[in-house]
């Protein structure tokens, strides 16, 4: 593991690594925030993962969860949302496919199956790095995300339930297999077979059987992609029935931005530190 900054914060440490990874087959970036509590203990971990185009920078500068993190004792991890680098494909003009758009799955199509391994990369090769490198309790963790962080939160706590304590999201894509802006994607990473999609479509997960406690969705009303590419009504359909609690607040004005999200910031880090 390689230190490519370290600043303290609020008593704590936000650093920004980088490593060589097996499952991806490149070098990945990820940053870590370690508050002061964990120079005498190990403390709980919260991985937070980001949306399409963005990289783990995005919300270490723009999410303001240091203050309120540091206060409640909790580890940030932020992975970067796909592989990069010279060798890796990637489609220069598609915002929304490639480098920056990792969809958190495992590819199973040439030429992305090489390094895009997101889902594997997430749950295996880079829990077993933060449990090595840092101060961590790994038996309480929780996840959440925004956009395609909140679709890859959702589905990989549903398939993990017993490794994830609590998951939220922020304008979660919640079907993939719906979403506009996923599909062109999935067919590439996975093929075209759609019950392969299911795999990694939180509301195809629960209408399939996976279950997970709860779950706390912020959704802006304002938010420009809330019709066509979020939909968090077909979530509510999704948990009808079953034994989820979601908690599904939606707020006049507010968009896709990270205002937005810091907004909301706190909240989602008190539900989750009540929860580990």
């Amino acid at each position: 593991m390689k230190i490519l900054s370290q600043n303290t914060a609020f008593g704590g440490m936000q650093g920004v690594f980088s490593h060589d990874s097996d499952v991806c087959k490149t070098e990945m970036t990820f940053a870590v925030f370690v508050p002061p509590q964990a120079i005498s203990q190990p403390r709980p971990v919260l991985w937070y993962l980001s949306g399409l185009t963005c990289t783990h920078a995005n919300v270490m500068e723009k999410g303001e969860y240091r203050r309120l993190a540091a206060e409640l004792g909790l580890i940030i991890v932020c992975p970067d949302t796909s592989p990069r680098g010279n060798d890796v494909p990637d489609e220069l003009t598609n915002w929304k496919m490639g480098k920056g758009a990792g969809m958190y799955l495992n590819a199973t199509e040439m030429p992305w199956a090489e390094n895009f391994q997101m889902y594997s990369y997430i749950t295996e090769e880079l829990p077993a790095l933060i449990a090595s490198q840092f101060r961590a309790d790994m038996t309480r963790q929780g996840i959440f995300g925004h956009s395609m962080g909140g679709h890859g939160a959702l589905t990989i706590a549903l398939k993990n339930p017993d490794r994830f304590k609590s998951c939220s999201a922020f304008a979660p894509i919640v079907s993939p297999l719906k979403a506009d802006w996923t599909q062109d994607a999935f067919e590439k990473y996975i093929g075209p077979d759609r019950a392969k999609w299911r795999l990694y479509d939180a509301c195809a997960l629960i209408e399939d059987g996976a279950r997970f406690p709860e779950f706390l969705v912020d959704q802006g009303k304002a938010d420009s992609f809330l019709e066509t590419g979020l939909q968090p009504w077909l979530l509510e359909e999704a948990v009808k029935g079953t034994d989820i609690g979601l908690t599904l607040r939606q707020h006049e004005r507010y968009d896709h931005s990270y205002y937005f999200i810091s907004t909301f910031m706190d909240d989602h880090l008190r539900w989750h530190a009540d929860r580990l």
